[in-house]
Parts: structure tokens; sequence; C-alpha cells
């Protein structure tokens, strides 16, 4: 999942240098837009004044990707880091090797929704896609209680409201016994009325 993450990320970013950063390509009638700009920031063009700070985040990450993949027996885990693993990759690729200065690069973005100039939504990348994805699908296995080495969490609540008196008297009865044999059971007559009654 990562390789493919990364390759499909890796040939779009070098399809995207050969836009005309001045003339977006239209799709779907405007709601999709090719536009090539160069991002200093994060995902979605955030926190643009803080480049150098990316690839130790990334770094950080990718460590903490290889620490849970040894106990790694989910498959939706394993697609879920796979996507996030791609798409860290992927721009720390940009970061590391792409003008203006090495771990100082700016990231290819080139995908816009609904404006050609990102004005509706910030400019994106398919990195930044493998990210979101890879992520939302980690809560959600998370929200489910499925755990990375394949277990998942059940919850056993019982609605268990019966008081000790209760409780003791139904250990000492038949099911559905009649008050009228409780002297065969060897319960108190009062006792198995309440039982039967409750």
């Amino acid at each position: 999942m990562a390789v493919s993450a990364l390759a499909l990320d890796l040939v779009t970013k070098e399809w995207a240098t050969k836009l005309d950063p001045d003339e977006p390509i239209r799709l779907l009638g405007g709601a999709v837009y090719m536009s090539l700009t160069r991002n200093s920031g994060a995902a979605f063009s955030l926190f643009a004044d803080h480049t150098y700070i990316f690839p130790i985040i990334a770094t950080g990450v990718l460590c903490w990707i290889g620490f849970m993949a040894r106990q790694l027996r989910s498959l939706p885990w394993a697609i879920a880091l796979g996507m996030v693993l791609g798409g860290v990759v992927g721009n720390l690729l940009d970061r590391i090797f792409r003008a203006p200065a090495p771990f100082h690069g700016h990231v290819v973005d080139f995908i816009s929704v609904f404006d050609p100039h990102g004005q509706a939504f910030p400019i994106f990348n398919v990195a930044d896609m493998a990210l979101v994805g890879g992520v939302s699908l980690a809560i959600l296995l998370e929200l489910l209680g499925r755990q990375r080495d394949g277990t998942r969490i059940v919850s056993d609540k019982k609605d268990d409201t019966v008081t000790g008196t209760d409780r003791e008297a139904d250990d000492r009865l038949p099911a559905a016994a009649d008050p009228r044999d409780a002297a065969s059971a060897g319960v108190p007559t009062d006792r198995a009325r309440q039982a039967w009654g409750s």
C-alpha cells in the first residue's frame, strides 16, 4: 500500500511540474482543476512559515509506523498505515530534494477543487490524499475496536439489576416455580411469592 501510494504520488508530481502555473487545466465542469503550486507548508498549505520542522515530524512518524508494524496482523490497519507511510515519504522526498534547498524544499501541489487557484479549498496532492485517507481509516478502526494485532475489542456489558436478595431466592427456586410448590423446594412461602411476583 505504501509503495503504491508513493509511486502514484511521484508520477503525478512529475507530470504536474510540466504544467503552466498560469493556465490551470479545468476538469469535470470546473469541479477539479490541475493547478501547479509550490507549497512550503504542511498538508493543504498549513504552517507555510515552518518548513524546517516538517522533515523532523515526518521522521518521527516513520519511526512510529516502523514500531507499530512489529505487531501488525490486521489487513485494514496495514492499509491505513501503508497509506500514511506512502503519503509521509512522498512529501518528505520533496522536502529533502526539491528547491529552494535541501530539507527546506517546497512540496508540489496541483489538485484544486471548485476554484483554479485554491480559493475554495487548499491545493493538495496525492500524498496529502493518502495521509488524510490513512488517518481517517485508522480513527475509524479505533472506534470500531479493531486492534493492530488482528483482535477486536467487544463490549460485554450486561444489564444486571437483580438485587442480592432476589438472586438468593432465584437460586433456591426452580425456573418458573409455582409458590404453592415452595414447601417442596425448601423455600419459605413468603419468599417464594416474592420471587414469583418479581
